[in-house]
């Protein structure tokens, strides 16, 4: 049986087609800015936030952001430390007048209560650990922080200055 000459050139044909085929397109990844950050021990998302008290540089933290109703009672609970530049942003929309407390939570904490114009209403320094006790807005809210108790005094962070997400 004699071989098709055809069929010869063809079989080496179809062998070089993938080799010559450019690799499929790779979505380029994310910049940097983009990417969602999330804490390791609590899950939440984690963004940027600064504060600049007057005559005093901006002070830049990292904050875990708890939204649901879950996220927000569970807060800082059972958390043993928390870094000098971290802390918890509790965001309300609408604006409303808040009360937290220290219930389950290991480390003394400064609780700052942020009005719609983004401005410090109140702060309740140094809250008492395991404490019960209701700690008050001074009004309604957009947010609270909670950083490390002392650090909100130690960086200038009083009423009337402004904190920007």
């Amino acid at each position: 049986m004699r071989a098709d000459p055809m069929r010869a050139w063809l079989i080496p044909l179809f062998l070089l087609i993938p080799a010559c085929t450019p690799p499929a397109a790779q979505p380029a990844p994310a910049p940097a800015n983009l990417m969602v950050q999330v804490h390791p021990q609590s899950g939440l998302p984690v963004i940027s936030l600064r504060a600049t008290p007057p005559g005093s540089p901006q002070h830049r933290f990292r904050v875990e952001v708890a939204r649901s109703d879950a996220e927000q009672q569970r807060g800082l609970m059972f958390r043993t430390a928390l870094g000098a530049d971290e802390g918890m942003l509790f965001p309300y929309d609408p604006p409303q007048t808040v009360s937290f407390w220290m219930h389950n939570t290991v480390i003394p904490l400064d609780i700052i209560y942020i009005g719609a114009d983004h401005k410090v209403l109140n702060i309740a320094a140094n809250a008492t650990p395991y404490s019960d006790e209701s700690l008050p807005s001074a009004g309604p809210v957009s947010a609270v922080l909670e950083l490390n108790g002392g650090r909100a005094k130690a960086l200038g962070i009083a009423a009337g200055i402004v904190i920007e997400w």
